[in-house]
């Protein structure tokens, strides 16, 4: 493993897919920085950076389930990147996560195995909280059907 790996989580302990992912940094060998992004949110000028980064638009980092996005009519295609972000600030619950900054980039890990593209080997075998084995006992990422 490179000696000055830093790795970003932005991070909803809430959330099955953030721990997930949270935990398959770990077992890559990595103590990220976690930011648990509903109490610390990000500034408009860093969720468009993030997004830009990660390849996305801030559209794309939009979570619809279990947020105001309906009742904020944020599936409008008139919207604005600025409203969007706006709503984001407002409603930091918007946020899609885990976002994870890496060296070797940023993404938004949906699914949580994403997680892998950004880290170095992991350390073992890794089973998410749902039973998936995602990493066998040598830490090769497990195919999936």
């Amino acid at each position: 493993m490179p000696e000055a790996f830093d790795v970003v989580i932005y991070h909803n302990p809430d959330c099955g897919t953030s721990r997930n992912a949270l935990a398959m940094i770990r077992n890559a060998g990595v103590e990220p920085h976690v930011i648990e992004y509903l109490k610390t949110p990000p500034t408009r000028a860093m969720v468009r950076r993030l997004a830009a980064r990660a390849g996305i638009t801030v559209r794309d980092l939009l979570r619809e389930t279990g947020t105001p996005y309906a009742a904020l009519n944020l599936g409008d295609p008139a919207l604005t990147e600025d409203k969007l972000l706006d709503a984001i600030a407002a409603h930091p619950i918007l946020m899609n996560r885990p976002v994870v900054v890496s060296p070797k980039g940023v993404r938004l890990c949906r699914p949580s195995e994403a997680v892998l593209d950004l880290l170095p080997v992991q350390g073992g075998e890794f089973v998410k909280e749902d039973g998936e084995r995602v990493v066998d006992e040598h830490g090769r990422r497990v195919a999936t059907a």
